[in-house]
């Protein structure tokens, strides 16, 4: 026994549509867009079963064809006990706009339209591709952010290279939260519009930790240092051996080192080791695991001459009680790695995805392997 559509069912089904697509009509101009639905109707034996039921079910549709934005297709059918009777069989909505309307989403169309709109005169006829990946941040504002979002592009655009910080963007109410909060979406919509690979700001230089291992070579005294990246790569400072090390914790613990400093590199922080011209030849000792490896990898990709320790198979296997599982190893095609460095590679994968966490290796041990002479 089939199942008759119902009004409300129609509604849902324009609704789920709506959400679904609606950006991407909205952002590419679709005006050609149509919602057909069979209704399902009852046939002879089954409004004989229940008649006051299917009659429900008709009137439920006539009720309907009073709305413009419904399109009801109705056929007599001739049934031998019933007699003849007109049903409806399809319902047809066409038009984005008009199935905004019936899934009570009238409001939210018109917004998106609006704003789609005044942000393709901003950014160009031809970005419908960045309109639809973030119609949704777009609409999401609310209206005195939205506002906001056009005046910082239109002045972008006006000032493509003002080597500006954001706190010194004459703009009404932006702040340096509000476009770190967006940034992604402000980047999106200016590239879109000049091609521009970036804001054409001048951006606060990141911060950098370093422990200074001979004293040496301390900046007057100081041997714990974290600073902008860019001052330390501007220090004399010439040490003849630099460390990297992705835990913080391995970097708090090192002894004195002659002529020797490290820098806390792991994740992201290892683009910045290769802006220090005293650090582009480096020992690396990250987390025995994938991700371990992609660090060094990257590090690598920067530049750096970078010799990795404790990242062998004998460090691997000589701890073996020690590994623990790696829920989301990574997959990335790893170029730079030595020979060796990818059968270990090889080994965590083989294992079953295990890694050995730098601050699981004995103390001794690893001080023993770095070569701290």
């Amino acid at each position: 026994m089939t199942t008759p559509v119902t009004p409300p069912d129609l509604r849902a089904r324009a609704k789920k549509l709506f959400d679904r697509d609606a950006r991407t009509w909205a952002a590419e101009q679709q005006a050609g867009v149509v919602l057909d639905v069979p209704l399902r109707p009852p046939t002879e034996r089954e409004a004989l079963s229940d008649l006051n039921r299917v009659r429900g079910w008709v009137n439920s549709w006539r009720d309907v064809t009073a709305e413009p934005d419904i399109q009801l297709e109705w056929v007599l059918r001739s049934w031998s006990r019933v007699g003849s009777q007109e049903v409806p069989v399809r319902a047809v909505i066409r038009g984005p706009e008009a199935i905004a309307r019936v899934a009570g989403e009238a409001d939210g169309w018109r917004r998106l339209v609006t704003r789609l709109g005044e942000l393709r005169g901003l950014v160009g006829s031809d970005a419908g591709g960045v309109l639809r990946a973030h119609a949704r941040a777009i609409t999401d504002l609310d209206a005195a952010d939205f506002d906001r979002l056009v005046d910082v592009l239109t002045w972008l655009r006006e000032n493509p290279t003002s080597g500006r910080l954001i706190r010194e963007l004459p703009i009404r109410g932006i702040h340096t939260k509000w476009i770190e909060a967006r940034r992604g979406l402000v980047e999106a919509l200016h590239r879109a519009g000049t091609g521009a690979p970036g804001l054409g700001l001048r951006e606060p230089s990141p911060l950098m930790r370093i422990r200074v291992l001979d004293p040496s070579l301390s900046f007057q005294g100081l041997t714990d240092v974290t600073a902008p990246v860019g001052d330390l790569a501007a220090n004399a400072i010439r040490p003849e051996r630099v460390f990297v090390f992705e835990n913080l914790a391995t970097l708090l613990a090192m002894p004195n080192v002659p002529q020797a400093v490290a820098i806390h590199g792991g994740g992201h922080r290892v683009d910045l080791v290769a802006r220090l011209p005293w650090a582009q030849a480096v020992t690396y000792w990250g987390d025995l695991d994938s991700h371990g490896f992609a660090i060094l990898n990257r590090l690598r990709a920067r530049g750096v001459d970078a010799t990795s320790a404790l990242m062998d198979g004998d460090t691997l296997y000589d701890h073996r009680d020690l590994w623990g599982i790696d829920p989301d190893p990574n997959v990335g095609v790893l170029e730079l790695l030595t020979p060796g460095e990818r059968a270990t590679l090889q080994s965590l994968s083989a294992e079953g995805n295990i890694r050995l966490e730098q601050e699981r290796i004995p103390w001794s041990y690893a001080l023993g392997q770095l070569d701290m002479r």
